[in-house]
């Protein structure tokens, strides 16, 4: 059952990643400025100002730097957590390997922002899927109150896995809008994550253990396989994490959302903030008798690959819309899908729709205008982008 004990409260997506960290109280913060995911940092460092946490907040001179102290101090044993967006998630991506392949549970809170050149500090998921192969987990967030669910569940989840984790949101999208949420009290989420007690740590001395030696032929080889199991595994483990989650705050959590596509013949897949606005498109074009439907993807690193077909059986026409291209290929979502469908022999038109890059504005007439071509069967590109 779901307690009564419930507090709602007007946040931006970047407070309420704050408020979350503030109740996870983790001993180290290692952290450098960078536009749009400064606000998460700046509102937590005023919480330590005001003795509101005994977290160690370390201030670094770089996003490499930041990501570097984090590994230090998992791996000493201490429960560990960062932000980031943007050309700092590109700067530490170096880390980013050893942290995984470290197996340091790590929580990372990112705000989607476009990389550079040109210079853009807006949203989109650039950053994030230039990521998607560094072993991290990742969880996309729709608005505050998924971003400050998902910090939650994100730092359980990579204690549990022993795998680090991101936990996404939209630059500006969500991290600066104010939206009303509902927030547990801080013994409760203390109770939710527990007390962390590192299976191995650096400061045990009683039993001591090298983390990150040199790996020949002989041995590397193993560990990367060890590692791809243990990935392999992070699918049971976040529906069991999320099945608790639910229980405590009432706020029901699985790989994806579905919205109407049990009979839906044209569905959009996408991630992040635009499914507020498809999800009106969905309704409005249902009222007109319209089979659509959307699935939000939440969990893509591990990609739910069977889940996710599932979800888009009755699917006849499908339009991956994200926000980030693979430069002379395919983009990674869309990759991901046509692969799966691929395995299973399923033939479906399948189309890829490149949007709001650098933060430009998409539209619900957009969105209904991708709808209106898959439902005339006007899939005429692989790759079609919108908005430009």
């Amino acid at each position: 059952m779901a307690t009564n004990t419930k507090k709602r409260i007007a946040l931006t997506g970047g407070a309420a990643v704050a408020e979350a960290l503030k109740q996870i109280e983790p001993d180290v913060m290692a952290v450098y400025p960078i536009t749009p995911q400064t606000t998460i940092i700046e509102t937590f460092a005023k919480f330590k100002a005001d003795g509101e946490v005994a977290t160690e907040v370390i201030e670094v001179e770089s996003e490499h730097s930041a990501i570097s102290a984090c590994v230090g101090s998992s791996a000493a044993g201490a429960r560990t957590v960062t932000a980031t967006s943007s050309q700092g998630l590109a700067l530490m991506n170096e880390i980013l390997y050893i942290a995984s392949g470290m197996r340091l549970p790590i929580l990372m809170a990112v705000s989607a922002r476009a990389l550079s050149a040109p210079l853009n500090i807006h949203g989109d998921h650039s950053d994030v899927m230039g990521a998607r192969d560094a072993g991290w987990i990742q969880i996309f967030s729709e608005n505050a109150q998924e971003i400050y669910d998902n910090t939650i569940i994100g730092m359980k989840l990579a204690e549990k896995t022993k795998l680090p984790v991101m936990a996404i949101m939209d630059g500006f999208n969500t991290s600066h809008s104010v939206e009303n949420l509902e927030i547990l009290t801080k013994e409760q989420v203390q109770k939710f994550v527990g007390e962390y007690v590192p299976e191995k740590s650096l400061l045990d001395i009683n039993n001591p253990v090298s983390f990150g030696p040199v790996a020949l032929q002989n041995s590397y080889f193993e560990f990367k396989v060890q590692q791809e199991e243990a990935m392999e595994k992070v699918s049971k483990s976040y529906l069991e994490v999320t099945k608790e989650f639910e229980k405590l705050s009432g706020r029901k959590k699985n790989f994806f959302e579905a919205y109407k596509t049990e009979d839906a013949k044209e569905v959009i897949v996408l991630a992040g903030s635009t499914a507020g606005t498809a999800k009106d498109v969905v309704d409005a074009l249902r009222k007109e008798g319209k089979k659509v439907g959307l699935l939000k993807i939440s969990l893509f690193r591990p990609f739910p690959r069977a889940e996710i077909l599932k979800a888009l059986k009755s699917a006849t026409r499908i339009a991956v819309m994200e926000r980030a291209v693979s430069s002379g290929t395919y983009p990674p979502m869309y990759s991901d899908i046509v692969a799966g469908l691929y395995q299973t022999g399923e033939k479906k038109k399948i189309q890829s729709i490149i949007y709001s890059l650098g933060g430009r504005d998409i539209f619900a007439k957009d969105i209904k205008g991708i709808f209106e071509d898959m439902i005339k069967d006007n899939i005429n590109k692989e790759i079609k982008y919108i908005g430009v």
